[in-house]
């Protein structure tokens, strides 16, 4: 079983930050999970919200500002003196500059939901084609016909649709879409409709799986992957389960 690091170690350090994604990676994780959307000036930049008021100390939305002008706020100020320095938003270049030098895997939520950011697939794809990334990444989304046409654009990039409710068999639905994989929210997912999914060919990784007994059960059952906010925790789990 696979562990990703739900936007870096986002429950010990400020999500979707490089400090929490070189956290993760410290911790063992073997991969990272974040969100992209666009920037005013069209850069793919690495948050949430499509504000900037809950992790930042700015406000407005995140369309609405260059990527110069994000780069002048602090991503870390919530954890006070804890960090010592400021945190700056980073732009998915940055995080693919990064990456290279390692051998984690990256899961990318395209965060156009909202907002449905043209020419966000065509800019992350160009970088993930640019960097060499196409078998480290996975491009998810809850707008799957964003994903249908990432799809289409780079059939060689895996595709995961994410959704919180039930689907009736969501592996031939993953399928029928172009998919390899799911991420289902743990709250629809079962623990015999993953091992169907998984026996179809589909990898399951749902979320956000943050509990000693969840981890131990999704373990118990050779779950593909998991995606946490406390990545040592569960590294810590998984190899405690190896040892038995």
């Amino acid at each position: 079983m696979k562990i990703f690091a739900h936007r870096g170690a986002a429950g010990t350090y400020p999500e979707n930050t490089m400090v929490a994604f070189i956290e993760a990676k410290r911790s063992g994780a073997d991969g990272i999970e974040l969100d992209v959307q666009l920037s005013k000036d069209g850069i793919p930049v690495v948050i949430h919200d499509e504000t900037l008021n809950r992790t930042t100390n700015g406000s407005g939305f995140v369309k609405d500002q260059t990527m110069g002008d994000m780069k002048k706020l602090n991503a870390g100020y919530k954890f006070g003196k804890q960090l010592g320095r400021r945190i700056p938003i980073p732009s998915l270049q940055e995080v693919f500059e990064w990456i290279q030098s390692t051998d984690l895997l990256c899961n990318i939520e395209l965060k156009n939901g909202v907002y449905l950011y043209p020419g966000l697939e065509e800019k992350v794809i160009q970088l993930v084609r640019g960097y060499g990334l196409e078998e480290r990444v996975i491009l998810s989304s809850f707008n799957h016909y964003s994903l249908v046409y990432a799809w289409r654009l780079a059939p060689e990039i895996e595709t995961a649709p994410l959704y919180r409710d039930g689907i009736y068999m969501p592996w031939v639905y993953a399928s029928s879409i172009g998919s390899r994989g799911m991420h289902p929210s743990i709250h629809a997912v079962p623990d015999a409709l993953i091992i169907d999914a998984m026996a179809y060919g589909i990898q399951v990784r749902p979320y956000t799986i943050n509990g000693e007994e969840d981890i131990k059960r999704l373990l118990s059952i050779n779950c593909s992957a998991i995606i946490t906010d406390f990545p040592e925790r569960a590294v810590r789990i998984r190899e405690l389960n190896r040892s038995k």
